[in-house]
């Protein structure tokens, strides 16, 4: 790791230059160069923190200098010289992503004030680009967990939502993931490097809810203070996630359904409107459908929302997924808790792929936790399986035929024996209430009813 900032200090005069590197090399390790060609081929072999450039070079500008480290090396900071100060050339340098400038003759207190600052700019803007890659490191396709045809069929569509800005409705289960296939949507999208605002619809207080969204100007009601910025301005040019969207009241339905159409928002309080570019991700563990039938969600808001849809199946549809995920949270949550390896014995494994999981991945992972937590050994058995979640080993339906060479199999009458096994267990789960039967079963309730007649078991 190097000790000292690194400045590449491009000037023609080189006495003015040698007399820079004299005075910073004490603070900073300093290279020279006496021209545009010489910066180049200095840039080409090392990456500076800092550039202090002339405006002025006998075979290009500062300028063109600038333009060129800003392509290659963002986090660089640029600083130009120049003996012929004026407003057109800090504006032009400033648009062209220059730190500041600074005129000759210079002064060195000045000059060394503006390293500073220029330091502390590039420090920040190499810790948001390594947070920003760290956040598109954890949502990237290839960490959510599904090997499950269910998953990859939602990954297949996320790779094609992401090459646009249609707004999407995630619609799934609680639990089942929705808020983490939005995030990886927008972290894999155009949008990465801009904001990504999740706004949890159900968790705000209605009376609150419409400035939270939309922001408010000063005095609009008791208590505003000071004007206040939105939700949607702050994720202008990135994503808002609006979860459970379902929850959201019908006269804010209103307002949002004017901000999908016209891609602008009003504070509360104001007359004035609020330009936006901001891609909606809207996300629901309700039918809206059954929502607008009942006169709780607006149909035209519906279909606005509705341009793309995205169901995330339930844990339950995609049991392949079981294995990996608890694996991938018990080396999770042994990290955090600092405890050695662990392993789940075969029996207590298959009893959480039995386990319907009606939390789905949500449950599961505080399931992990719980036991990484509360088991003593370094095997997760069955005896420290939840009854909930344990007995589901006792559950399991075995099935005895004999196949003789001779007489052969009724095959029919055999099916009909397990079918009306498997039914009976479940019916004496649910209480025989056919509706959970049927759910339990992954069938229609007429196909139910028409079997348990066929196979004679009384209701």
């Amino acid at each position: 790791m190097k000790d000292k900032a690194s400045i590449l200090l491009i000037d023609d005069e080189e006495a003015s230059r040698q007399a820079l590197i004299l005075l910073l090399k004490g603070s900073y390790a300093v290279t020279g160069a006496g021209n545009g060609h010489e910066a180049r081929q200095r840039l080409a072999a090392e990456q500076f923190d800092i550039v202090i450039t002339d405006l002025r070079l006998p075979d290009c500008s500062g300028i063109d200098i600038l333009k060129q480290i800003k392509q290659y090396s963002p986090t660089t900071e640029v600083i130009l010289i120049t003996g012929h100060a004026s407003a057109e050339t800090a504006v032009s340098a400033m648009k062209e992503g220059a730190s500041d400038y600074i005129t000759k003759p210079v002064n060195m207190e000045e000059l060394r004030i503006i390293l500073a600052k220029a330091m502390e700019k590039r420090e920040l803007l190499s810790e948001n680009i390594y947070l920003k890659s760290q956040l598109f490191e954890k949502y990237g396709f290839a960490n959510i967990i599904g090997n499950s045809p269910a998953m990859q069929n939602v990954f297949r569509l996320m790779q094609r939502i992401i090459k646009t800005d249609s707004t999407v409705l995630v619609m799934g289960e609680s639990g089942t993931g929705k808020e983490i296939v939005a995030k990886s949507i927008h972290f894999n999208s155009p949008r990465q490097d801009k904001p990504f605002v999740a706004v949890h619809c159900g968790a705000i207080p209605e009376t609150l809810l419409e400035s939270e969204l939309f922001g408010h100007a000063k005095g609009a009601f008791t208590g505003a203070v000071r004007e206040k910025i939105g939700k949607f301005e702050s994720a202008n040019r990135g994503t808002i996630f609006l979860d459970e969207i379902g929850t959201m009241p019908l006269h804010l339905q209103i307002k949002l359904l004017r901000v999908l159409q016209e891609q602008e928002i009003e504070r509360v309080g104001s007359n004035s409107t609020v330009k936006l570019d901001v891609r909606v991700i809207a996300a629901t563990n309700l039918s809206l459908e059954e929502e607008v039938k009942q006169g709780r969600f607006r149909e035209d808001l519906f279909y606005r929302l509705n341009v793309i849809p995205l169901i995330v199946p339930p844990l339950r549809e995609r049991k392949e997924d079981i294995v990996p995920l608890t694996r991938h949270f018990l080396a999770k949550y042994c990290k955090e808790m600092n405890r050695g390896e662990m392993h789940i014995s075969r029996q207590a494994m298959e009893s959480l792929e039995m386990y319907p999981w009606p939390g789905n991945v949500r449950e599961l992972e505080n399931a992990v936790e719980r036991l990484v937590a509360l088991t003593e050994g370094e095997c997760i058995t069955i005896a420290d399986l939840p009854d909930s979640i344990g007995k589901q080993h006792g559950n399991r339906l075995s099935f005895t035929y004999e196949l003789d060479d001779a007489s052969g199999l009724d095959f029919a009458a055999t099916i009909s024996e397990i079918e009306a096994q498997i039914i009976s267990r479940a019916l004496a789960r649910t209480d025989h209430v056919k509706a959970r039967t049927a759910a339990l079963l992954r069938m229609n309730r007429t196909t139910l009813v028409e079997k348990m007649k066929r196979l004679g078991i009384d209701s």
